[in-house]
């Protein structure tokens, strides 16, 4: 049973489930079906913030979510970690959010680290979770999601007007690297302002300057797969409009792909867009993602060459590679 104190938290820190429909943001729509899949993947995950905010509990949380559909899921895990970094920056107590990594959200571990760049997103600096304190290889996926959330709820700002927000890569020490993967998750933002329609994302992507694109379109990648909203020639499209780079929108392919079999969520369009994007099943997409992650004995090469991108780009050079380099 909710306490008053924990029912007043939900309503203050819980965004208004208009906020995630399309016509609110003004998104493109493309149709009823897309819409219906991205404003579901928005009212889960706003289902998970409410109730992390509202419990205060990794384990009541978990609860309230392990039952929801497996297609959606995740993203409500995704909004419990934003939910739990926000308390742990806003009230008194630490460890919610170590707690839920290290229990109920370790299975959403890649959904739940982005979840925490959304709380980064909300929250003054003084009060931004540590992340050094993650692990070192995933911890680059706070800067996914705090770029998806500036392209998300900023669209002018960051998509139309494609400004680049130097924050969170100057306030954490993690440089400019951390620029190049707040542009995958803006990509993954990019499919939903384009509202699932393929043609209107590649447009949005070639709208950036081209250094930028191959991110974009490895965040694309990702979400289609793991949100889905298009069948296979959708897909189709997708891969042939990302020309030089489809071998980027498979890498972000494989990542959702590794995320959906780690939490036991693979669902029916997920195994319809690796097999479009990488050429393989959801389960062989997400092998080759686990084979080629780099243990901690690989030394990184640089700031601009950590061992995530040595990770990124050894997978779209090895579906590159299995596809003959064909588009």
């Amino acid at each position: 049973m909710s306490s008053a104190m924990g029912t007043l938290r939900r309503r203050i820190m819980t965004p208004g489930a208009t906020e995630v429909e399309l016509g609110v943001r003004g998104f493109h729509e493309a149709g009823d079906q897309a819409r219906l899949v991205l404003e579901t993947v928005g009212a889960s995950f706003l289902t998970g913030l409410g109730d992390a905010v509202e419990t205060a509990s990794p384990e009541r949380t978990d609860r309230g979510l392990v039952g929801m559909d497996r297609r959606y899921r995740g993203f409500a895990y995704e909004g419990a970690a934003m939910g739990f970094a926000l308390l742990d920056g806003l009230l008194p107590g630490k460890g919610r959010t170590p707690r839920f990594l290290d229990g109920p959200g370790s299975d959403h571990i890649y959904m739940a680290y982005i979840g925490i760049g959304w709380a980064m997103a909300r929250l003054p600096r003084p009060l931004w979770p540590d992340t050094r304190s993650l692990d070192p290889l995933l911890r680059w996926l706070v800067h996914d999601g705090y770029g998806f959330h500036q392209a998300y709820f900023h669209t002018d700002e960051y998509v139309r007007r494609r400004r680049r927000d130097h924050r969170a890569a100057r306030r954490t020490g993690d440089g400019t690297y951390a620029l190049r993967v707040a542009d995958q998750g803006i990509g993954r933002a990019l499919w939903f302002v384009a509202g699932a329609d393929p043609d209107t994302a590649v447009a949005l992507v070639e709208s950036f300057p081209p250094g930028r694109r191959a991110d974009l379109y490895a965040g694309v990648g990702l979400a289609v797969t793991y949100a889905g909203g298009v069948g296979e020639d959708g897909l189709a499209r997708l891969r042939e409009g990302a020309g030089e780079h489809r071998w980027e929108l498979a890498q972000g392919s494989a990542f959702a792909a590794e995320a959906r079999v780690r939490a036991d969520l693979v669902v029916p369009h997920n195994e319809i867009a690796t097999g479009v994007l990488c050429g393989t099943d959801t389960e062989g997409a997400a092998r080759t993602c686990r084979r080629l992650r780099p243990g901690p004995e690989v030394p990184e090469t640089g700031p601009e060459r950590p061992r995530y991108e040595l990770w990124r780009s050894s997978l779209a050079e090895e579906f590159a590679r299995r596809n003959g380099g064909k588009g």
